[in-house]
């Protein structure tokens, strides 16, 4: 019998997480749309309690009943409908990731009991190694879900060199961007990249909740940065697959370099991150000079190489 109740209480649990997560996310998103914006009227005189729309202003425009829509903002998703869902995206104006995220939220409310999926890989086959290391010329990456650098080739550790400086292994962005002083310096663009990284994070929680190596990751930047804890409360996702980095390298200084994420393999939870400068820019030749710097033993350091690349604990 207390075997059965257990089980009855995580199930609760883990129902219980989603639901309010649901709740946050979307209430952050009907707080961020205007009742003009959707083309409902403003009455002389009205006072409102929410510059956002209310719940009943969303449920109108989706063309359900305000109690349907009350109860799946507080995570009852049993049964919700596909069109349900797409009149809810399209008055809230959720774009690409925001809906994979709903959909992720609400199939984990749904959800009888918890679904774990098996953890992630903390290494790279050698075959994939041997391809980042073919692509002379190109910092290139392996990524996981919470933004583990898994792999990289000669010229990726000497590019990120301020972030294999930390001796936790694997070497992790998000700790890096906002616990790691240098990280300011490092991204000229820190403000974007910072909501960028924790966009991301917010996407792969929705996407696989009980990673117990996400959870730590999350947990100890809430507890040490009051800054990641603003940015995770605001429930912003993103699809980051394309765009420019703004990087001060400390050897060679600014670099404008565009980047492209792809899956790899089957396992989505790990990308494929490379940088390509455009020709003849300065920032090729200042990523040449970096090559250069590096072939002449000026590498990271010894213990950034792919063999040593065990988990934190």
């Amino acid at each position: 019998m207390a075997g059965r109740n257990d089980a009855h209480d995580a199930d609760r649990d883990f129902r219980g997480d989603f639901r309010a997560e649901i709740r946050e996310f979307l209430g952050t998103r009907r707080a961020r749309v205007t009742p003009d914006q959707v083309g409902l009227p403003l009455y002389g005189g009205e006072r409102r309690r929410v510059t956002g729309l209310r719940r009943e202003e969303v449920a109108l425009l989706a063309g359900i009943s305000n109690e349907y829509y009350t109860r799946l903002e507080r995570g009852n998703a049993t049964g919700v409908s596909e069109s349900v869902i797409e009149g809810i995206a399209k008055v809230l104006q959720l774009d690409e990731a925001e809906r994979a995220h709903l959909l992720d939220l609400l199939r984990g409310a749904g959800a009888t009991r918890p679904v774990r999926r098996s953890p992630a890989q903390q290494h790279v086959r050698p075959t994939v190694q041997r391809v980042l290391d073919s692509m002379i010329g190109t910092p290139a990456f392996v990524l996981s879900g919470r933004l583990d650098i898994l792999a990289a080739n000669h010229l990726g550790r000497a590019l990120f060199s301020p972030v294999y400086a930390d001796p936790a292994r694997p070497p992790n962005n998000a700790r890096f961007i906002f616990l790691d002083p240098h990280a300011t310096e490092f991204f000229r663009d820190w403000d974007h990249v910072a909501g960028d990284t924790v966009a991301i994070l917010h996407a792969e929680r929705g996407r696989d909740p009980y990673d117990r190596r996400l959870s730590d990751l999350i947990g100890e930047l809430s507890t040490r940065s009051g800054e990641f804890r603003r940015r995770w409360a605001a429930h912003n996702v993103r699809i980051h697959t394309t765009g420019i980095k703004l990087l001060h390298h400390p050897v060679v200084g600014d670099l404008d370099l565009p980047f492209e994420t792809f899956p790899l393999g089957t396992d989505t939870s790990h990308s494929l991150l490379t940088y390509t400068p455009e020709p003849g820019s300065p920032s090729q030749e200042a990523l040449s000079l970096l090559a250069s710097w590096s072939a002449t033993g000026n590498d990271v350091e010894r213990h950034a190489s792919p063999d040593d690349a065990e988990p934190a604990s």
